[in-house]
């Protein structure tokens, strides 16, 4: 059965690559704790508010 699996991480200015190890953290212990054997995509998109990218959305399909 394929899953889909979605994270969410705020972005603040000068802080962006702290905040994308946290996220990479976050998802590969999803990953691990859940005992995923096949990840199908793993897609990144932005969320803006008035021009200026305040957020990252980070979409994980796996298969169960």
């Amino acid at each position: 059965m394929v899953k889909v699996k979605t994270f969410g991480e705020p972005l603040k200015p000068f802080k962006a690559q702290m905040e994308l190890d946290e996220l990479d953290k976050r998802v590969n212990a999803f990953i691990q704790q859940n005992s995923i054997k096949k990840v199908i995509s793993l897609s990144d998109s932005t969320t803006s508010e008035e021009g200026s990218t305040i957020g990252l959305i980070r979409t994980l399909v796996y298969e169960a």
